[in-house]
């Protein structure tokens, strides 16, 4: 059983956030099989970075013109840049539109389903593919996700979705492996922001778990 203390060891968060999401994380890593020390603390590392140690847990997409830029690069030019900068749900609709189930920019789809939970789960796809996993395991009490997305911030189904979808991307088996990089690229996409942290997370997480 995992606790509290090394629980926020492994993500960064303070203890008191880390009690607040103990029952949560481990039911959740109950129910996917992240069930050994080097499968949590990778795990837990990644929604560590991911969430800024629990905290954040719905996407902040307020940039200015330069962030936007740096960030998404092609699909911003320096003056479409200016025109949505500061922006947070224009920002979102634009960039995510037509990816992971998502409507065009206009359907508000990319505002709707920006990252959410531990694991920032993002798109109409994933929101809908979490929602249907997580009823076969616990029937009709799990929300509607499509319909009320901001039920991911919740710990009990944020928790839930960051596991589902680690598994379902074959992050145990890279977690077995020990390659970290591989899990941040599942996670994050080709970009891999926030790599050395990522990694720093995660060989803390190991020592407090007693991974080797």
């Amino acid at each position: 059983m995992i606790s509290a203390a090394q629980i926020a060891a492994s993500t960064g968060a303070k203890l008191t956030t880390a009690q607040t999401w103990l029952n949560a994380l481990s039911d959740a890593m109950a129910d996917f099989d992240i069930n050994t020390p080097a499968r949590q603390a990778a795990f837990l590392a990644q929604i560590g970075h991911e969430s800024g140690g629990l905290v954040a847990v719905v996407e902040n997409l307020n940039y200015g013109a330069a962030g936007l830029l740096a960030t998404f690069g092609s699909r911003f030019t320096p003056a479409t840049a200016q025109h949505y900068a500061r922006k947070p749900e224009n920002i979102a609709n634009h960039v995510y539109a037509l990816r992971n189930g998502n409507g065009p920019e206009s359907s508000g789809d990319g505002w709707n389903y920006r990252g959410r939970g531990p694991i920032q789960l993002t798109g109409l796809r994933n929101y809908a593919v979490a929602r249907d996993r997580l009823r076969k395991l616990h029937g009709t009490d799990v929300p509607d996700f499509v319909s009320h997305p901001e039920a991911v911030e919740q710990p009990e189904w944020g928790a839930a979705c960051a596991a589902m979808y680690w598994q379902g991307n074959g992050c145990n088996a890279l977690a077995d492996l020990g390659n970290i990089d591989a899990i941040t690229r599942a996670i994050n996409g080709p970009a891999m922001a926030g790599k050395e942290e990522r990694r720093a997370l995660w060989v803390k997480a190991k020592a407090t778990l007693g991974v080797k």
